[in-house]
């Protein structure tokens, strides 16, 4: 580590975020998995899932167990996450709701599409 940096990120490497945002995001063809039906197809990213959810219910499960319902309204590279219309849960049971959230990336475990 020098200067606040990894060793990894000196050499150039970046994050699949700045990544997306220079263009350098793998197409079809370049490198891309192809799908498992083998239609020559990409498999969808965790960025593309993302870019999915936003807007639409979501449930957020943290390294706890506690989970969290509601609209995704938006997250950043760091996974910091705010949400609306949340409800938390804790051992399946309603705890409380809320009417928006934030929460911290470093807590998050996964986040899933609610289902409709």
């Amino acid at each position: 580590r020098r200067n606040g940096v990894d060793a990894g990120r000196r050499s150039g490497a970046m994050s699949a975020p700045e990544a997306e945002k220079a263009g350098g995001g793998a197409e079809a063809g370049e490198g891309a998995a192809p799908a498992a039906g083998g239609s020559g197809e990409a498999r969808a990213t965790p960025a593309t899932f993302l870019r999915t959810v936003v807007g639409r219910p979501a449930i957020v499960k943290l390294n706890s167990g506690v989970e969290y319902r509601g609209v995704l309204a938006c997250l950043d590279g760091f996974m910091n996450i705010a949400m609306e219309q949340t409800e938390e849960y804790v051992d399946g049971q309603l705890k409380t709701k809320y009417g928006d959230c934030f929460i911290r990336g470093n807590n998050v475990k996964y986040i899933s599409a609610a289902p409709r």
